[in-house]
């Protein structure tokens, strides 16, 4: 069963572009941003961001976050979507952060014109630790939830 639930969250996460990070800052505060990201192996998720931004920063100080990525709708019965939370790192390997940069650049189609950006900006990882999948398409309410096995060496 988990693992036709992790099929189902991946799925959804590779034809999605867009997610919306939550994190909170020094003095509790929430803050929202919607972001491109590159789903991975483990359904972990990869995003591109100024160090200075508000959840660059917050981030820095607390690593914890929370995640949601849905399917676009205007009718409540198609209503499809991931809730996550979990930690934020920075992609710090040289090599590793240049075949996710490659991807995310081609899965964007950016070209050469994003390297620049891409060269200033940190490289962020999500590894979620609980996830929660809707699908109103199945029926009202349906939902399932589960922590993600993490992949062998991290």
């Amino acid at each position: 069963m988990a693992l036709k639930h992790t099929q189902l969250v991946a799925r959804l996460l590779q034809r999605q572009s867009t997610l919306a990070l939550a994190t909170i800052s020094a003095d509790g505060t929430p803050h929202i941003t919607p972001l491109f990201y590159l789903a991975g192996e483990a359904l972990r998720l990869f995003w591109f961001s100024s160090a200075t931004s508000r959840h660059s920063r917050n981030l820095k100080l607390d690593p914890a976050a929370a995640v949601t990525v849905y399917w676009p709708t205007q009718q409540w019965r198609e209503i499809r979507g991931v809730q996550m939370r979990g930690s934020v790192s920075v992609v710090n390997d040289a090599a590793r952060r240049s075949a996710i940069a490659a991807a995310y650049s081609a899965r964007f189609k950016l070209g050469t014109a994003f390297k620049a950006v891409q060269a200033r900006s940190r490289l962020y990882e999500f590894q979620p630790a609980w996830i929660r999948y809707l699908d109103n398409s199945i029926r009202f309410g349906y939902k399932f939830e589960f922590a993600p096995t993490p992949p062998p060496g991290g």
